[in-house]
């Protein structure tokens, strides 16, 4: 027990984080405490910053600071060509482990009715009137191979169907049950560049 409630409050925070138990919590807070008080400072600085001004592209929902993020408005990608994935960081895996030059859609999520994550939540009406536009031609569909990144593919499909685009699937080669974010770039650019048509 912590005679400091500041510092018991520091360890608690740190818990958020994916992965922290307490031990770790406390690792880092005792760490930031007694080694590097200037990182710490400038860690609780760019978590303000961030938290205040990194917001979602209103085109394709990944984070950005502008209205229309970077990706989306380089002129040069192409397209014809919609990649859907469940999350920013997976967003990122594709970009660095590929060669993949078209846009994005981020769902911020994938299907889960028990975690109140439907159709709404993930702006399957933003990605169908997206669809409508009549410019994409293909919808990648890059959600993670678990049940309910299963389902949200099976839906997406679906929305490929009624909006005349041909939609693919990432190929076998990514573990089922696996995390994107967590495969190693050969095997991503192996599936990213096998992907099916969604039968």
């Amino acid at each position: 027990m912590s005679s400091s409630p500041l510092l018991a409050e520091l360890i608690e925070a740190l818990r958020c984080l994916p992965g922290v138990g307490n031990k770790t919590a406390q690792r880092m807070a005792f760490h930031l405490l007694e080694r590097d008080r200037p990182g710490a400072k400038r860690l609780a600085d760019r978590l303000v910053q961030a938290s205040e001004r990194v917001g979602n592209c209103r085109r394709c929902r990944s984070f950005s600071e502008q209205d229309i993020c970077p990706l989306c408005a380089n002129a040069t990608r192409d397209a014809h060509l919609l990649c859907v994935v469940e999350s920013p960081v997976d967003q990122l895996a594709v970009e660095q482990a590929t060669g993949y030059r078209g846009h994005y859609f981020v769902l911020l999520g994938r299907l889960s009715p028990l975690d109140g994550l439907g159709p709404k939540e993930l702006g399957l009406d933003l990605l169908a009137a997206r669809l409508g536009e009549g410019e994409v031609q293909e919808l990648i569909i890059a959600t993670n191979p678990t049940v309910e990144g299963e389902a949200t593919a099976h839906m997406l499909g679906q929305l490929a169907r009624a909006a005349n685009v041909r939609a693919t699937r990432l190929a076998h080669g990514v573990p089922l049950g696996g995390e994107l974010e967590f495969i190693d770039r050969g095997t991503l650019a192996h599936a990213f560049g096998g992907r099916q048509n969604i039968t």
